[in-house]
């Protein structure tokens, strides 16, 4: 792509608005060029391009991908019932992008808009941030290192605050999925249980869920997952009356020791140097991770903007090396997958293989 890079931005304001900065990271880049933005909602447009510095700006993102042809576009908005046809009409426009979690609705979806960039040889990144954070980077050569030993468990939970269950399960369950496939790779199967006042949901608990994800199911979930090796995943999520916001974390249980992760571009981590995973028992301590290794002081900083712009700066070369980006279109669906497949399997009362066979929405549409 010839330089600057023309980018482009779609938001949608009262629906998703522009996500987790994925408008403004743009300002702060080198080598780019912001040409325009597009937003059904006149008010909100006049406003994101007073904050994106802009002077074209369109109601209409099809037209504005015709008339400006971005090389770049951050589809920044929330809901997920418009992401499918912004991401094919990007590919089509011939654009990589900058796309918002969760990736959208269904398999279905997700299988569309990949075709729909294999075809046209464009990129996509997903809003994962913490899969960027240089302490993930660490921890992943600690594993390599054998410090952990096997992993045996991962367990996440979501952050169970008002949103517990079946919007945390999609909104902030896709991070701690998308982290436990890179550290542990694929789930060859999951068994999921949703329940509703304390009892086995049924198909009378479904109910529309918010920012345009489909239907969701219950007020608590509990799920697990068979990775390679004999690694067991797990995760769960309610509506707490306790420790709202306080566990939405991963945590890798090796036979050597414990690894804490956190969310995060510099998601707080801590390893447990114990086999028995009881620190009284051993009395070891937790020890910090930071970038530059366990127990070391971190010399990075975040103003708020490090997550998107390790993003950004991976697509960018991605697209220049023709590589994948290192949060792809295909980690955002098989994170989806990981979601889906505790409905399709509490559905059936059964365990379910990934992938899934089936590629409709297992609440229905």
């Amino acid at each position: 792509m010839p330089k600057p890079y023309r980018v482009a931005v779609i938001g949608r304001t009262g629906k998703g608005n522009y996500g987790h900065g994925l408008d403004t990271v743009w300002l702060g880049v080198d080598n780019v060029r912001l040409v325009a933005v597009a937003d059904e909602n006149e008010t909100g447009r006049a406003a994101a391009a007073e904050r994106l510095k802009v002077e074209k700006t369109y109601a209409d993102y099809r037209e504005m991908l015709k008339v400006e042809k971005p090389q770049i576009v951050s589809v920044a908005d929330r809901f997920l019932d418009s992401h499918r046809d912004m991401v094919v009409a990007c590919a089509e426009a011939g654009a990589n992008v900058f796309l918002e979690k969760p990736i959208c609705r269904t398999l279905a979806e997700a299988d569309e808009m990949i075709a729909a960039c294999e075809k046209h040889h464009v990129k996509v990144a997903i809003a994962h941030q913490t899969r960027y954070s240089p302490r993930v980077k660490v921890i992943r050569d600690m594993i390599a290192a054998g410090t952990l030993g096997d992993i045996l468990e991962l367990r996440g939970r979501g952050k169970e605050d008002p949103r517990g269950a079946g919007l945390d399960l999609m909104v902030l369950g896709t991070h701690i999925f998308d982290l436990m496939r890179h550290f542990a790779g694929d789930p060859k199967w999951c068994f999921g249980r949703i329940l509703h006042d304390g009892r086995k949901a049924v198909a009378g608990d479904i109910r529309p869920g918010a920012e345009g994800m489909g239907p969701v199911q219950g007020d608590a979930i509990h799920a697990t997952y068979g990775f390679d090796k004999g690694a067991i995943g797990s995760f769960g999520t309610h509506r707490a009356k306790h420790g709202a916001g306080s566990r939405f974390a991963l945590h890798i249980h090796g036979s050597k020791g414990i690894v804490q992760l956190q969310t995060g571009a510099l998601a707080p981590a801590y390893f447990l140097d114990d086999p028995s995973w009881l620190p009284g028992k051993s009395k070891a301590a937790w020890q910090e991770i930071t970038s530059a290794g366990v127990g070391k002081p971190e010399p990075l900083k975040d103003g708020g903007e490090l997550g998107n712009e390790l993003i950004v700066a991976d697509l960018i070369e991605a697209v220049e090396k023709d590589r994948q980006p290192l949060g792809s279109i295909y980690d955002g669906r098989a994170a989806l997958e990981m979601i889906l497949a505790v409905y399709e399997s509490h559905k059936g009362d059964r365990p379910v293989e990934l992938p899934l066979k089936n590629r409709k929405h297992p609440l229905g549409s």
